[in-house]
């Protein structure tokens, strides 16, 4: 059996990567190093560092059935995660799957995999991660190799021993040991295009810097070891904030490689915040809390690309907090076409918290792992999966896309002049000049008109009517809006129709004002302008 897993591993090793690599940064964008052609980041997490150390649902599917819903979810990579004790200390890493499932009484587990991925059972569990590795590149996925956490489990708390260089189980230089493992036997695989240092930083022993010295350390030791992978490099309490480097920038050279990366959750600031405060007003404190905890480093005197490594919500949509949080989220995420990993692939763990068969509510599987958990949810990404922006020396023409962030629909004219609202391109290019301006149809001589509440806009050539200038009128800047004159002057806002999502309409603005009392959500209105300078989105 050991020698057929290691024929697996070879043949999955020979089979051709459909993309060309490495990967390189050019400022604040991920590129192609050969052609220079900007690459975007659209991943999904997949787990693969908690106790059985072993990539989650390989007891409920073949392992190339595992891979294709990536693949047909339109995810381009997979943030895989692993634990330095996996690759430091033999009695973890070079031990049997089969012995460590029965070391956890995990018989449900074993027998699901003895099922479905048998070969799987006899290999160790650095083989079986490459066996992951592998499958994933045989099948086109780019993949991001997460050192998530040191001795293998659920991450993360405060108190758990992993958080930080000088903790129980995170000594640095056993760490840097793990890296140059890690480096050094993927360095032939070319669908491995990134490293992340570490995952969530945290705890009482966290200071500014140690971090400077163990991240600069940890990060030559990668590049040294594999200089055409893309360095990955997260912040302190729990890659929540970069803000500390806006005062000492990180002085690390490594030949366009370094990469920044940041999580951002409903939970990541006070969650209660949506419960008890006008969305609007919320959704504005989160995002510009957001810009100044990382965004800046895309836009400083040396710009460099940041990756949203881990993001998600209950996608039973059951939680009010994550449902508003996921729609301002994404709406930032498109203006700004952010490179991303949703948290989570998964849908149940072997074992998560000493409860065996966990259902993971954030997985985009649902806990048989045969169906998308919110094919919904997966359609509002469409939009996000694109490029909306590529690096350029010259002078390109952009334009608008006007997006929506909770249906992932975006605003078209057809051949008949009337408007409607789909996730699928090709998309309607429209020109606007800031507050008071029209909202010009490109490559037609219209515009958007208002012709009353609850009725859907026109497309008019009267440009300079009041009822075609339009406005950011909220405090998130996402509700679009203009003056109804010729019935009695009212603010009407640009909207989906709550009971059709292909239908814009214009209805009378929700809560775009100061009243802290006003708790309505408003997100039907809501609609960001994308600008573009791709001339083609399919």
């Amino acid at each position: 059996m050991m020698k057929k897993s290691l024929q697996a591993i070879f043949l999955l090793s020979l089979v051709s990567f459909t993309y060309s690599f490495p990967l390189s940064t050019n400022k604040r964008w991920i590129i192609n190093a050969a052609t220079e052609q900007r690459v975007k980041l659209a991943c999904v997490n997949w787990p693969a560092h908690l106790q059985p150390m072993l990539a989650e649902g390989l007891d409920k599917k073949p392992l190339g059935e595992i891979v294709a819903p990536v693949v047909k979810m339109h995810f381009n990579c997979v943030r895989l995660t692993w634990s330095t004790f996996m690759f430091t200390r033999p009695n973890y890493g070079h031990i049997s799957v089969s012995q460590t499932l029965d070391s956890l009484d995990l018989k449900e587990a074993k027998q699901g995999i003895s099922k479905n991925n048998p070969f799987i059972l006899n290999m160790t569990h650095i083989q079986a991660y490459e066996a992951v590795v592998g499958e994933l590149g045989a099948q086109g996925i780019m993949v991001l190799l997460d050192n998530h956490i040191s001795k293998p489990d659920w991450c993360c708390s405060n108190t758990d021993g992993n958080g930080f260089f000088g903790d129980g189980y995170f000594d640095p230089n056993e760490w840097m040991k793990g890296l140059s493992f890690v480096a050094d036997r993927f360095k032939e695989k070319r669908q491995v295009v990134a490293i992340s240092l570490r995952n969530e930083l945290r705890g009482p022993r966290q200071n500014e810097p140690d971090w400077n010295k163990y991240i600069s350390e940890g990060a030559r030791v990668v590049h040294k070891r594999n200089p055409h992978v893309l360095v990955f490099v997260s912040g302190l309490n729990f890659d929540l904030d970069l803000s500390f480097l806006q005062k000492r920038p990180l002085a690390l050279d490594l030949d366009n490689k370094l990469v920044y990366e940041i999580h951002w959750y409903s939970f990541s600031q006070d969650q209660n915040m949506w419960k008890t405060q006008p969305t609007n007003i919320v959704c504005n404190k989160v995002t510009q809390s957001f810009i100044n905890r990382a965004v800046f480093l895309t836009t400083c005197k040396n710009p460099a690309p940041l990756v949203l490594s881990e993001f998600g919500f209950d996608q039973r949509e059951v939680n009010l907090a994550d449902n508003l949080y996921m729609t301002c989220l994404m709406a930032y995420a498109a203006e700004t076409d952010l490179d991303w990993a949703l948290w989570a692939l998964q849908g149940s763990y072997y074992l998560r918290g000493g409860l065996k068969g966990a259902e993971e509510t954030f997985g985009a599987l649902d806990s048989t792992w045969q169906h998308p958990r919110n094919p919904n949810f997966l359609e509002r990404l469409r939009f996000l999966q694109r490029k909306t922006h590529v690096p350029t020396t010259s002078r390109t023409r952009t334009s608008y896309i006007i997006f929506h962030p909770l249906s992932g629909n975006c605003v078209n004219a057809n051949a008949r002049n009337e408007l409607y609202a789909r996730n699928r391109g090709p998309f309607s290019r429209w020109s606007y000049g800031g507050d008071g301006a029209p909202i010009r149809l490109m490559g037609r001589s219209l515009c958007l008109k208002v012709v009353g509440d609850g009725l859907p806009p026109m497309l008019s050539n009267d440009c300079q009517s009041k009822q075609s200038a339009w406005s950011l009128v909220s405090s998130s800047k996402l509700h679009l809006a203009t003056k109804d004159d010729e019935h009695g002057g009212e603010l009407l806002c640009l909207q989906v129709s709550p009971t059709n999502s292909s239908q814009v309409v214009t209805t009378k603005c929700i809560c775009i004002g100061e009243d802290s009392s006003c708790m309505q959500n408003p997100q039907s209105q809501w609609f960001k302008l994308v600008l573009t300078n791709v001339l083609s989105l399919a």
